[in-house]
């Protein structure tokens, strides 16, 4: 049986690439391809795939934020994440967002093509996942914060970390500003940190936002 997938992914020459990899199996056929989150939940909604492969790093709400609707919507949908963002701390939470399964994208396209026919199984796949904690080892405080904020306290701490402002920010997620104004606080708090730029620092020395 082909396994139908939906390929989600901000890069044209990504999704190409992999398209053309991909369609060297015999068993994987893409039926549709998206570059924003709010394409990933239409399209899937209209497609209705086997797999869903989603990147996180996209304009818009993001890949984490789009999985969580999906999966609102459709507790059986299978989403595969294929992130270059292979930190501890965004395969755990993709996969508490409702994801099957994480690869990297420095992966092989066999290791795509067979993490594709595992989560069309409906079973879960990681590749060689660390544990948190020898990542990140006992005493980096901040870390264990961060691993403890809620789903939506992470999505705002990634967006403000990235440089987007609070308003930006209600927009992707449609939420409120008072309400992203009342997170960043918050996260602020949480962190003993006084402003956006440090935020931003702590991300960047945990390897959760590029330079």
């Amino acid at each position: 049986m082909t396994i139908k997938v939906i390929l989600v992914d901000d890069h044209a020459v990504v999704r190409a690439g992999f398209n053309m990899l991909l369609s060297m199996e015999d068993s994987i056929e893409i039926i549709a391809e998206a570059e924003t989150g709010e394409q990933a939940i239409s399209t899937y909604q209209e497609k209705h795939p086997d797999v869903l492969v989603m990147d996180l790093s996209m304009p818009g709400m993001g890949g984490l934020e789009a999985i969580k609707r999906i999966i609102a919507r459709d507790s059986n949908a299978k989403i595969l994440v294929f992130s270059v963002n292979d930190e501890p701390v965004f395969i755990d939470r993709a996969m508490a967002a409702g994801a099957k399964g994480f690869i990297s994208k420095n992966s092989a396209a066999s290791d795509l093509a067979s993490a594709i026919k595992t989560v069309a199984q409906g079973n879960v796949y990681l590749e060689n996942k660390p544990e948190f904690n020898e990542y990140y080892p006992e005493g980096a405080d901040k870390q264990q914060v961060i691993k403890g904020f809620s789903p939506r306290e992470f999505d705002v701490f990634l967006l403000l970390a990235k440089g987007k402002t609070a308003k930006i920010i209600a927009d992707d997620l449609s939420l409120g500003y008072k309400t992203i104004a009342n997170y960043s606080t918050q996260i602020k708090k949480k962190l003993a940190v006084n402003s956006v730029a440090e935020l931003a620092h702590i991300a960047v020395l945990y390897g959760m936002v590029n330079h």
